[in-house]
C-alpha cells in the first residue's frame, strides 16, 4: 500500500458538485493499493500512520500523533499513486489492484483506522470522480509504501 499523507488545517471531498465528506485538523490520506497489498499490509500503515508524531507539541516540535491530538482522517483512495512512467509518457497502472481485490483492503484499512483512533473516519468514495480540497499545514507531506519499511 502506498500513502501520501498530508497534515492538513481542513480537507474535503466533493463528488458531483456536492460535499462528501469533510475533516478540520488532521490528515488527509491518499491511499492506493497494489495487486500484491493484504491485510498484514493495511495493519502495518494504519497504525504507522495514527501513531507517526507529525503535530506540533507546545514547544513547535513535530512530537505529536494524530492519536494524541484527537485529530481527525480523511481517507481518499487513489489508484494513481501506483503509477509506472518508466517507458513513454502515458503512465501504466498495471500495479494498481482491481476493484474486487482493493475494496475489501480499502474498508478493511478504513476499520483499522477507526479502531486505533476509537473513532469514525471520514472517506471518500471508491472509484468515484472526487474533487480534493485541502489546507496543508506546515505544509507536512509524507510518503509511505508498506513494502518499504525503512
Amino acid at each position: 500500500m502506498n500513502a501520501v499523507i498530508q497534515r492538513v488545517s481542513h480537507a474535503s471531498v466533493e463528488i458531483n458538485g456536492s460535499e462528501y465528506a469533510s475533516i478540520q485538523s488532521g490528515l488527509l490520506i491518499l491511499l492506493g493499493i497494489s495487486t500484491s497489498d493484504n491485510e498484514t499490509d493495511a495493519d502495518w500503515l494504519s497504525s504507522k500512520i495514527c501513531q507517526m508524531r507529525i503535530f506540533s507539541d507546545e514547544a513547535n516540535r513535530m512530537n505529536l500523533s494524530v492519536l494524541d491530538t484527537a485529530g481527525d482522517l480523511l481517507i481518499v483512495s487513489q489508484f494513481t499513486l501506483l503509477a509506472s512512467t518508466k517507458k513513454g509518457n502515458r503512465p501504466s497502472f498495471i500495479a494498481a489492484a482491481r476493484p474486487e481485490h482493493a475494496i475489501p483492503l480499502y474498508n478493511y484499512f478504513i476499520n483499522s483506522c477507526e479502531q486505533l483512533l476509537n473513532k469514525k473516519v471520514s472517506t471518500g468514495q471508491f472509484g468515484a470522480d472526487m474533487k480534493v480540497s485541502l489546507l496543508n499545514d506546515g505544509p507536512v507531506t509524507i510518503i509511505i509504501d508498506s513494502k518499504n519499511k525503512q
